[in-house]
């Protein structure tokens, strides 16, 4: 594993208290187009209407735990506590501990989802070509113009995620759910 990948998994820790990161999601499944159904009290859920999904660098708190009527695979190189992967287990999602760049399957995917993932990784066009190759659909949220730093070895611009993705995205400077700075994002097909 690369420093920037160790600083990663280190930051999340016990993935005990994930609130704050869980809260952004709520800012970044709304710019990525994903819409709120709550469910029997439930809240928030979005409903997948059965569509499969691939989940690039979800983390230990994908927002495929709050969907349902889905298959979801989420694949995330860092190495947490066992309880994470049984709890995606538990609610049926496939979790594979390996780098995006490196996955492969035989398998398609309705959507791929990528948020506040590019900055991390080792190579982020290679992480979009992924996600093109085995999804129709692609729900991207992240980060622009922000500097390289311990963790973040990527500093992401709009022209590069545009030609990246194929398709011009999105930008808004923003701050709330603790979403402070630069965004690009969309949803975007790829065929």
């Amino acid at each position: 594993m690369n420093p920037h990948q160790s600083f990663e998994q280190q930051w999340w820790g016990t993935c005990a208290n994930t609130y704050g990161e869980e809260t952004k999601q709520l800012t970044y499944a709304h710019r990525m187009g994903l819409r709120i159904a709550p469910d029997n009290g439930h809240w928030p859920v979005y409903d997948l209407e059965r569509q499969s999904v691939l989940d690039l660098g979800g983390g230990p708190v994908s927002i495929l735990l709050k969907t349902k009527r889905l298959t979801g695979i989420v694949v995330d190189p860092c190495a947490y506590p066992r309880w994470v992967s049984e709890r995606y287990a538990a609610a049926g999602i496939l979790y594979f501990q390996e780098p995006a760049e490196t996955f492969a399957t035989t398998a398609t995917f309705d959507e791929c989802w990528i948020y506040n993932v590019l900055q991390h990784v080792v190579d982020p066009a290679k992480i979009i070509e992924v996600a093109r190759r085995y999804a129709c659909l692609l729900r991207i949220f992240e980060w622009i113009d922000m500097p390289p730093h311990l963790g973040h070895p990527h500093m992401l611009t709009e022209p590069q995620l545009n030609e990246w993705v194929g398709a011009k995205g999105r930008t808004e400077q923003m701050n709330e759910n603790g979403c402070v700075g630069r965004a690009w994002y969309g949803a975007f097909s790829t065929r």
